[in-house]
């Protein structure tokens, strides 16, 4: 993917507001404490404490859960956590609306239904009027719509310019895909020692599983290690670095995959070189402006705040993107201007330099592994296909060679970007620092 630098600008009218929050202290230092009823205050429509709030079904320990969270606080939404926050009966009727929903039994309101999706354990998002969402992107384009009522902190995706939209949404795609790596690589590995999110998970699922939630804290680690080659990180065969650890926690190879540590190192590595430039010296990743884009970013790095080891290296390589998420984390959006003028500059350049070394060519590779697939006669795919050694094929980024599992979500996601691409007016394709032609 060949990146020059072009510049976009356009003016996009936002209300300024205010959020606050609590911090308590936790493991790996100071992490954010979020309140059970969480109203952020507006200037602009009169929002009452008296609203009814959304419910965020999920758990902290979810990179798209933290997105929905700032996403909701960012337009002022009042919402409750679940299952972590009320008691069993409603972390029950929660839950079985979550489960008819999946089911087919109730209707879903955003994203619209697509063969190529799954749905996910977590977030979901459930409104007083029967609202049912998922897919923490669509829940952010659901909540820039003209249907939810009096939000007025602004566009995530500001619409009047469609090139600024396209490279807001694909920084969104690409911290959402390949973050998710990232992350769960340095919980499970990077702070394999010293992470504690299977006592934390057990916290917050309490309310829901009573006296069985010191089970979720010994097996949700457990299985969780089972799954990182499925996550894209994969040991290299007789690794011994985590040979004091128990082997039911130890970090897995698996037969007849490169290892992976090394990538997703050197990936974590480029994209904190990337963003730290970009928040040392202005609020938000594309100007004075929150946008889809920050949420995305936040959720993924935001994630390993408490993997103690992961929170270190990340203080170490990048300490003004560090005091960002937890800025976010708090509830505080500070530098978001009204009229905030947003731009694709010269700034922004590595970080589309990054995306163009990373998750393009894994978008590529992956939806030409499901079309040979399919063309084949498979029909198993994603984590179902992964278990049972099928769909898999061969990569390589950054030089280094990897084996995965053919994900018709990321088909959909790739899909959807070309699209989005080839509708845009020669004018916006010309300002974007991108030669997405390789794409297609």
């Amino acid at each position: 993917m060949v990146l020059s630098v072009g510049l976009l600008a356009k003016r996009s009218p936002r209300n300024t507001y205010r959020a606050d929050s609590a911090f308590t202290k936790g493991s790996g230092g100071f992490a954010p404490h979020v309140t059970d009823v969480l109203v952020t205050e507006t200037k602009g429509p009169d929002r009452r404490a008296s609203t009814p709030p959304w419910f965020l079904w999920g758990a902290a320990l979810s990179p798209y859960a933290l997105k929905v969270e700032a996403m909701l606080r960012f337009k002022g939404v009042p919402f409750v956590w679940r299952p972590r926050t009320g008691g069993f009966f409603d972390a029950l009727r929660l839950q079985a609306r979550r489960r008819r929903l999946v089911a087919g039994g109730i209707a879903l309101t955003a994203p619209e239904p697509n063969p190529l999706d799954e749905f996910p354990l977590v977030p979901f998002l459930f409104g007083p009027d029967g609202e049912n969402l998922y897919d923490s992107s669509a829940i952010g384009a659901w909540l820039d719509s003209p249907g939810p009522a009096a939000l007025g902190a602004g566009k995530l995706v500001p619409q009047d310019d469609p090139g600024l939209a396209f490279a807001i949404r694909l920084v969104d795609e690409a911290i959402d895909e390949v973050g998710l790596y990232l992350v769960h690589h340095n919980r499970w590995v990077v702070s394999a020692r010293d992470n504690g999110a299977g006592a934390r998970l057990a916290d917050e699922m309490r309310p829901l599983y009573g006296p069985l939630a010191p089970i979720v804290r010994r097996f949700f680690p457990v299985r969780q290690c089972r799954r990182l080659p499925y996550l894209f990180s994969v040991a290299a065969p007789d690794d011994p670095s985590f040979a004091d650890l128990p082997a039911r926690l130890r970090p897995p190879a698996r037969a007849g995959f490169p290892g992976t540590h090394r990538l997703l190192d050197e990936m974590y590595e480029r994209l904190l070189e990337a963003v730290e430039p970009i928040l040392a010296r202005r609020p938000f990743l594309f100007g004075d402006a929150f946008t889809l884009a920050d949420a995305s970013l936040y959720g993924q790095i935001g994630m390993n705040i408490d993997d103690v080891s992961a929170r270190v290296r990340l203080g170490q390589r990048a300490p003004a993107t560090e005091s960002w998420v937890l800025r976010i984390a708090a509830g505080n959006f500070r530098g978001h201007r009204p009229g905030a003028e947003l731009v694709v500059d010269e700034a922004l350049g590595p970080l589309f330099v990054w995306i163009g070394r990373t998750f393009v060519p894994l978008m590529q590779q992956n939806h030409d592994a499901y079309e040979r697939h399919r063309a084949a006669g498979e029909t198993l795919f994603n984590e179902s296909g992964f278990n049972r050694g099928r769909a898999l094929y061969d990569g390589e980024l950054l030089g280094r060679p990897f084996r995965h599992v053919a994900k018709t979500f990321q088909v959909r996601v790739w899909r959807s970007l070309l699209d989005a691409w080839a509708a845009l007016p020669g004018g916006s394709r010309a300002a974007l620092p991108l030669d997405w032609d390789e794409g297609k």
